[in-house]
C-alpha cells in the first residue's frame, strides 16, 4: 500500500471515529477514560498538536468543536452528565499516580 492511500485511509477511519463519538453521546468521557484510556479531549487535544507541528495553530476549542460536533459548553450542557461514585472510584484507581 502506498503512503497516499494509507493516509487516505487513516484520515477515513478518523472521521469515522469521530462521528461515531458524536453520535454516542450516551457515553461518558469519564467511561471512555475508565475503558480505554482516553476520551473526546484527549483526541481533540491530539488533533491539535498534530496540527500544531504542521505549523497550523488551532485553538483548543476549535479542536474541540471538531471533535464533539458543536461547542464544547453546548454538549457538555446537552450531554454530560455527573459522573456516578463508582465512575470515580474506577477513575482514581485506574489513573493513580506516584
Amino acid at each position: 500500500m502506498d503512503d497516499k492511500t494509507r493516509t487516505e485511509l487513516e484520515a477515513a477511519a478518523f472521521r469515522r471515529l469521530v462521528a461515531h463519538l458524536q453520535e454516542r453521546t450516551d457515553v461518558q468521557n469519564i467511561d471512555l477514560m475508565n475503558l480505554a484510556g482516553f476520551c473526546r479531549n484527549c483526541l481533540s487535544r491530539w488533533y491539535r498538536e498534530e496540527a500544531g507541528k504542521q505549523g497550523i495553530e488551532i485553538a483548543d476549542p476549535k479542536a474541540r468543536e471538531i471533535v464533539y460536533g458543536m461547542p464544547y459548553d453546548e454538549w457538555k450542557a446537552k450531554h454530560q452528565k455527573e459522573a456516578s461514585g463508582d465512575q470515580k472510584k474506577a477513575f482514581d484507581k485506574a489513573h493513580k499516580h506516584g
